[in-house]
């Protein structure tokens, strides 16, 4: 099949879609193409027992993200909050904490010197511009190193580096030695602040989507019809000033432009001809994927309620890091939503199914008693596996890339454009700031279809 149009979108996750949406608005003529059998990228939606939609992907929206707030509003969609009530689990260095509020009962020292660690990071934050944290006061310092050693500079006890190791696993599903610092600094810069990262109420993790996230992007392609092709893996992609030339197995599409909307180390995957620049090529070498596996445990009744705990957990030495009650908004079942992060994950991957699904369990059974041994369904999903995502939350950058390579993030090749959630300038690595990068390339690419007569 052969179609010719103006925009070419590659990729179906949130940004390429509103990046079609808002094209097809201002009157293009536009095709999205998908590797996938589904749309969706990062976001995906499972079933519980009993059909309720439950998401094995990407699922919450907080406060400050008025991209995907505003999607949702005008999708028909609706949230809910994630359930709080009740006592959290704190398990760090040797202590347990059982608490509710913001703050886990552990070592006045070792509390003092958390604080202190926070408040310098979101001082550094702050200082990174996010449009382009490269140009930043001490950006080259900050590059230069990893986060863990920034986090050794500064922490002044072993709780409060394994306190922010644990912070590190569960915002970006990797380990403190193998990212920047100054990309650590520029991902909380662009949320806010460590607290907006981490809290759930007045947080990212503060509501839900009814019906699973997945819709989001599911409501997205129903407006777009038969404009998202699935199945289409792009491999090959000529480009020169007058425009592109896609091919996706027996599909050839040609455009005036084209919308990249896929995790930076697939973009390594495409053969571009003419290559590209030496800078975006480097650039997407040097961006892994985090390695997550998300794993929902099911129950007859959310039995931690009724015990008067929130299903909230934390620990800094469980492969089973970070848990929260993750029950659909009618009740029942009762969910526990768990992650294997980093180093975590690399382990738990090497296991079969049975030997990984005992360890979540024993964990589940240390945070919250025996109740936790008996689940009606175990659904997992590693992320690392998925041929089309290769890991998650999101790509992170290592030492020495922004301040060398960053400009090339968003900057345009010719007809080609970069979306996707590590090209946002707010909420980096959210469904927010997927829209957000939709949105932009959208904006980029009008202008140049009215100059060049297409509209």
């Amino acid at each position: 099949m052969d179609r010719s149009v103006d925009v070419v979108v590659i990729g179906a996750g949130i940004a390429g879609l509103v990046a079609a949406r808002d094209l097809v608005q201002s009157g293009a003529e536009v095709l999205v193409l998908e590797a996938r059998d589904r749309v969706g990228g990062r976001l995906l939606n499972d079933e519980l027992p009993g059909g309720a939609p439950i998401e094995v992907g990407g699922q919450w929206v907080g406060p400050g993200q008025h991209h995907v707030h505003a999607l949702i509003e005008e999708l028909g969609l609706s949230t809910f909050p994630t359930y709080t009530a009740g006592r959290h689990i704190a398990e760090i260095g040797t202590a347990r904490s059982e608490y509710i509020g913001r703050i886990p009962k552990v070592n006045p020292l070792a509390l003092a010197d958390i604080a202190q660690i926070q408040w310098r990071l979101d001082r550094v934050a702050r200082r990174v511009a996010a449009a382009e944290p490269w140009r930043a006061d001490r950006a080259e310092e900050l590059d230069a190193q990893t986060f863990a050693t920034w986090l050794r500079r500064t922490a002044r006890t072993g709780v409060g580096r394994s306190f922010f190791q644990m912070i590190t696993e569960a915002v970006f599903a990797t380990e403190p030695e193998d990212m920047s610092a100054l990309w650590a600094a520029f991902y909380v810069g662009a949320a806010g602040g460590v607290d907006a990262l981490i809290n759930v109420e007045g947080g990212a993790q503060q509501d839900r989507v009814v019906g699973g996230s997945q819709r989001i992007a599911s409501a997205l392609a129903e407006e777009l019809g038969d404009r998202v092709v699935l199945g289409a893996a792009v491999t090959e992609i000529e480009w020169d000033a007058s425009g592109v030339r896609v091919v996706a197995g027996g599909t050839t599409v040609h455009a005036r432009r084209a919308v990249v909307a896929v995790p930076p180390p697939l973009v390594a995957r495409i053969r571009f001809s003419p290559g590209l620049p030496g800078d975006r090529s480097q650039l997407v070498q040097r961006m892994p994927m985090g390695r997550v596996i998300k794993v929902n445990v099911a129950y007859d009744e959310p039995f931690w309620r009724t015990a008067g705990s929130s299903g909230q957990a934390n620990s800094d030495h469980r492969p089973l890091g970070t848990v929260f009650d993750n029950t659909p908004p009618e009740g029942s079942p009762g969910v526990l939503v768990g992650f294997l992060e980093g180093r975590h994950a690399d382990h738990a991957a090497r296991l079969d199914l049975a030997d990984r699904r005992a360890r979540v369990i024993d964990d589940l059974v240390g945070y919250f008693g025996p109740q936790a041994r008996n689940p009606i369904a175990y659904i997992e999903r590693d992320w690392a596996a998925e041929e089309f995502t290769r890991g998650c939350y999101g790509a992170f950058t290592a030492p020495s890339t922004l301040t060398r390579f960053g400009p090339a993030l968003r900057t345009p090749v010719g007809p080609l454009h970069w979306a996707g959630a590590e090209t946002a300038i707010r909420w980096a690595g959210y469904m927010d700031g997927a829209a957000e990068s939709g949105h932009r390339v959208a904006r980029e690419i009008a202008p140049a279809l009215v100059r060049s007569g297409t509209r």
